[in-house]
């Protein structure tokens, strides 16, 4: 991912390169590439879910479980460059945790280079993730061209992304596109737990569990992880609280253990852009109909049984009835190999004057 992270960094500074030498100014060019990008990081965070009792009755005697959850945080860092569409407001400081529903649009509101480099730490009810969304953008007057990364560890979704476009306008505020996306990523649609699925649909999950050097001592309901640690004392918190750890982790490990694949697919979209100080309405979509079959055993045409669709998109609207009383529906939804994430936002607001 290093390398990745390396060659996005370097991309600009490729396209800029491409002049005669004896004209080429890196500072100038550095300075050019950056002009009007924010820097920012921030830390934010506050209380989870509260601690569960779980209880169980060992030989006549109560036994009392507690399921603690750490309070959540988030530390975010990045770097962004992406020209202000007229409803967002003017920020005095970048925390982080805005909800810029509008950098998943297609296209930016000026033609010309925008990217974002943005990475979070974070830890959301009790589990720790590294999300990351990195991404170049050029659009021009007929074309557009995109690379992206995106990692979201409560979605359970990573992947690469590259796309190449023609960009038809149909007036100043809608344009059509369409062309070619390349996709990089883990064989989504393999199930490592299928294997240890009985004939009655029940989970084998006990034998998979000794299998990972788990132990069981029946006469004492005791029951020890593979350092030797007790892990549980009851059968209640073995299956409630051990297993879903045990499950969890074994099919990480074996998703990890396989490659990634690479998925080329078929793409159209739309962009529809409006805005005045009374009235304002952005929305895009994308949908992927066809995806090429290379025949590879991990590919999701074998676990989806042929063909599928996937599609994302967006709409921002904000309308004031009057001077005081206004309404907002703002969210994005995306949809790739059945995997789902999204986000929304609406209300009203009245202002006193």
């Amino acid at each position: 991912m290093r390398h990745l992270l390396v060659m996005l960094l370097a991309f600009p500074l490729l396209i800029f390169s491409q002049t005669e030498e004896k004209k080429f100014n890196l500072k100038k060019e550095v300075k050019k590439v950056f002009k009007f990008s924010t820097f920012y990081g921030a830390v934010n965070g506050g209380t989870s879910i509260s601690d569960d009792d779980i209880y169980s009755i060992t030989t006549g005697t109560l036994n009392q479980d507690i399921v603690e959850t750490p309070f959540d945080y988030s530390i975010k860092f990045g770097v962004r460059k992406i020209a202000r569409f007229g409803y967002l407001p003017k920020e005095a400081f970048k925390k982080g945790n805005e909800n810029s529903f509008s950098d998943a649009a297609t296209m930016g509101k000026v033609t010309g280079f925008e990217f974002l480099f943005e990475g979070e730490y974070k830890r959301q009810q009790g589990l720790s993730y590294f999300d990351q969304h990195h991404f170049l953008r050029y659009v021009a007057d007929k074309w557009l061209v995109k690379v992206e990364y995106y990692t979201n560890g409560f979605a359970d979704i990573e992947y690469f992304e590259s796309t190449q476009r023609y960009r038809q306008k149909i007036s100043k505020k809608l344009s059509l596109n369409i062309g070619a996306v390349q996709r990089f990523a883990e064989p989504y649609g393999f199930d490592p737990l299928a294997d240890w699925v009985l004939e009655n649909g029940n989970l084998h999950y006990t034998y998979l569990a000794l299998q990972e050097d788990y132990n069981i001592d029946p006469f004492t309901s005791t029951y020890t992880d593979p350092n030797g640690n007790v892990v549980a004392t009851s059968n209640e918190v073995w299956k409630e609280v051990v297993i879903p750890q045990v499950l969890d982790r074994f099919v990480e490990s074996e998703r990890n253990k396989l490659s990634n694949t690479l998925q080329h697919s078929v793409i159209i979209g739309f962009d529809f852009y409006h805005y005045d100080r009374k009235f304002w309405l952005h929305s895009w979509g994308n949908l992927m109909p066809y995806h090429y079959d290379d025949g590879n055993e991990y590919s999701y045409h074998n676990f989806n049984g042929g063909q599928w669709l996937d599609y994302s998109g967006g709409l921002i609207f904000g309308y004031w009835f009057n001077k005081n009383l206004g309404t907002f529906i703002e969210g994005k939804y995306n949809k790739y190999w059945n995997r789902e994430w999204h986000n929304f936002s609406l209300g009203l607001n009245y202002k006193i004057f």
